[in-house]
């Protein structure tokens, strides 16, 4: 692969923190792991533009995902190879659950298909994820033959592991200087580069959407619907690129699961990652009659109770899902959240409380020209920067430049100013950055559209409170009312 001036840039900004994206896509298919995982490896390993480096680390890549990560088949010589030797490490889906009888918290491991493997509770503790639905960790499995001959003895435990994600904590300041090197042309392609696609063989407005998918990683208790065609990846971005985020796939979500479990007081899945993505959304129903009414309180206020006890998340709820018909057809039959489940779909409170209707219909289908054999940032790199960026606001960089039309409800302006803060972390991911004015106005056309859109549905629903959809906004005090 011939090096463009984005890879060459990026090889000067981010020495250590790239990686060409095709390496990711070799280990594909090929190992039941996410994306994140394979590339927290070549991270390590392959993080650099020479080629010799490139194809050393490659090779050992491929060694630790053949050694740890269990295949179809291979899990009963991983368990005779922790027998044999005391202990084996494997690259696993690690969840733990508490046992009331022993009192002892019990790990399942699903490729070894284990389910009551022993682990410390300070370990435990110490990483209370795997409470609520795990995380993909590198393990070393213990196997204790004296246990083994005791009557319903627990021979496998867990000795170490360690969380596949970065652990330095200074990641915005490389982040940040890398940044100043790039366009901001150039940052948005390069952003796109970095969760695996081409920005060349896409349109301006498919980056757009994909920038507007970031931005739940970037913004605290943001709300997001998208809606569109199938194989467009809307999925994609919360199940392979970032360990901080959860994907919900269609069918019951207990209460307990996402929000917290009464009878223990664990917190739920709101409380654990940055962003709960539910997927196929028109099967998704709760298992309890007011779990739609707890979920629609925690959009609006980021709180929900147990008993008396008020407790506070910062997860982001987004919804993803499928039109079986093209958006002028949905348009023409109902409105354009269709095909969400009945006690949301013709709810004007619950649409209300969603941020952001991203137009899916304007991604392509993904194939093979659309996805990168270029440079970019190392995924578990890319998430901890995110992750980091939820603290930081934009807000009142917008508020002294803009001024938003009287058509904006407060709730209105409260989502287009949520949208556009998190569009302008993406491109300038430091605070003291002086942003330009072309830069603000995208921002907030953008988040005006992705708001308005909801509006519309809600006017379509037929409520008079909600007939003003003329949203406009200034630049500046004597400059001319825009409308989007």
């Amino acid at each position: 692969m011939k090096l463009d001036r984005l890879d060459e840039l990026a090889a000067e900004a981010f020495d250590g923190f790239i990686v060409r994206k095709d390496l990711a896509r070799l280990f594909k298919g090929q190992y039941a792991v996410p994306t994140y995982v394979g590339e927290f490896l070549l991270g390590r390993y392959c993080a650099t533009t020479d080629e010799e480096e490139i194809e050393e680390g490659l090779k050992i890549v491929e060694r630790q995902l053949r050694e740890r990560v269990v295949r179809a088949g291979e899990e009963e010589l991983f368990k005779s190879n922790a027998r044999e030797r005391g202990s084996v490490k494997v690259i696993d889906l690690i969840t733990a659950r508490l046992d009331e009888n022993s009192d002892s918290y019990l790990v399942t491991l699903p490729s070894l298909r284990l389910n009551s493997v022993r682990i410390a509770p300070e370990l435990v503790s110490a990483h209370q994820r795997m409470l609520t639905g795990g995380f993909y960790a590198e393990v070393e499995l213990q196997y204790d033959p004296a246990i083994a001959l005791q009557k319903n003895g627990r021979p496998f435990g867990v000795l170490s592991l360690r969380p596949i994600q970065l652990s330095k904590r200074d990641v915005l300041t490389h982040l940040s200087r890398g940044r100043e090197l790039f366009t901001t042309a150039e940052w948005k392609a390069f952003l796109i580069r970095s969760i695996g696609l081409e920005p060349l063989a896409l349109s301006p407005r498919a980056t757009d959407v994909l920038l507007l998918r970031m931005v739940p990683f970037v913004e605290r208790n943001y709300n997001m619907v998208e809606l569109g065609p199938r194989g467009t990846g809307k999925s994609h971005l919360f199940q392979q690129v970032s360990p901080y985020s959860h994907l919900v796939s269609g069918g019951k979500a207990t209460v307990a699961r996402m929000f917290v479990n009464n009878a223990n007081g664990q917190r739920g899945l709101v409380c654990q990652y940055d962003v709960v993505c539910f997927d196929e959304v028109s099967g998704i129903s709760f298992d309890q009659k007011d779990g739609v009414n707890i979920l629609k309180g925690y959009m609006e206020s980021g709180e929900f109770s147990r008993g008396r006890e008020s407790i506070r998340a910062e997860g982001c709820v987004v919804i993803v899902g499928n039109f079986d018909v093209d958006v002028e057809h949905q348009q023409r039959i109902g409105n354009l959240f269709g095909p969400l489940p009945p006690e949301m779909r013709n709810d004007t409170a619950f649409m209300d409380r969603i941020h952001a209707y991203l137009p899916g219909w304007d991604v392509p289908k993904m194939d093979r020209t659309l996805f990168t054999d270029h440079f970019g940032l190392v995924s578990d790199f890319l998430s901890e920067c995110w992750t980091q960026l939820r603290a930081q606001n934009r807000v009142a960089k917008i508020a002294e430049r803009v001024a938003l039309g009287p058509a904006l409800s407060g709730r209105d302006a409260n989502a287009t100013l949520k949208t556009a803060s998190g569009l302008l972390k993406l491109l300038y991911p430091s605070p003291e950055t002086e942003i330009p004015d072309a830069d603000i106005e995208w921002a907030v056309r953008l988040a005006l559209e992705c708001r308005r859109r909801v509006k519309e549905q809600q006017k379509r629903i037929g409520s008079a409170e909600f007939r003003n959809t003329m949203f406009s906004y200034k630049m500046g005090l004597d400059s001319v009312e825009q409308f989007v």
